[in-house]
């Protein structure tokens, strides 16, 4: 099945196979109605990868099918990419990792560049009332707030760091109702980042340099730091999705 989506405002074709739709789309949409029934309240659920693997693409898809899928509620997808902190805090603040001092907006994207109280909060408001939820904008390069309304009963939010197994992330599990983590080998999602700068205007060898100062990092950080979560899926060469640990 090929759809048309609009991922970060940017356009393209998405295909997922019937297999996948049957197997995967289908079951999971499924159970977050059962968890919904059961928990009569808003349901929250994390979709966690590391970057590249296609986590806005399946959840955007997932919001289209389930408006198309006859008994079921829609879901509504969101984004942990609006918690990064502005720009203006980012330049303005610094860290110390690894023996050197680092401003913010020299490791964008990293954990300690994102507001992890704010989302918190948001997410306790989430579950007991519709809120406006930020978003980051590919354009601006930076956070504008107030920008979504969240209205629907079932919400799917993705990001890398959602199950990231490190002090003050690995709090935020107990606030979801079901959790989805993507795995993927390195060496495939090296590929997919380096063409993926190199098609934002970047040369073969500065994509290359991007990958090793900044988003290798990030691969290794989810892949090698993650939480357990009910239903693991492994990106395959083909670039289909599988199940590999969990039931539906």
């Amino acid at each position: 099945m090929k759809v048309a989506l609009n991922v970060n405002g940017l356009k393209y074709e998405a295909s997922f196979t019937e297999k996948e739709i049957n197997e995967i789309v289908k079951p999971l949409l499924e159970k977050f109605q059962e968890i919904k029934n059961e928990k009569d309240r808003r349901i929250i659920v994390f979709l966690a990868a590391p970057p590249a693997v296609g986590k806005s693409t399946f959840s955007i898809f997932m919001e289209r099918f389930s408006k198309e899928m006859n008994g079921m509620k829609p879901i509504q997808h969101l984004s942990l990419d609006g918690f990064h902190y502005p720009n203006e805090y980012l330049n303005s603040h610094s860290i110390e990792m690894s023996g050197k001092t680092h401003e913010l907006s020299e490791i964008k994207g990293m954990p300690e560049t994102f507001d992890l109280e704010s989302f918190k909060d948001y997410l306790d408001r989430l579950k007991e009332e519709n809120i406006k939820w930020p978003i980051y904008d590919r354009q601006l390069h930076d956070v504008v707030m107030d920008q979504v309304e969240v209205a629907s009963d079932i919400v799917i939010i993705e990001g890398n760091w959602l199950l990231l197994d490190e002090p003050g992330w690995r709090d935020l599990k107990e606030k979801c109702d079901y959790s989805i983590f993507i795995q993927a080998e390195e060496e495939q999602l090296k590929e997919r980042l380096i063409n993926r700068k190199i098609k934002g205007g970047l040369t073969p060898s500065e994509a290359l340099e991007f990958y090793k100062r900044s988003d290798g990092k990030n691969v290794k950080r989810v892949m090698n730091h993650q939480l357990s979560s009910d239903l693991v899926l492994k990106l395959q060469h083909s670039g289909e999705l599988k199940i590999i640990k969990g039931e539906l």
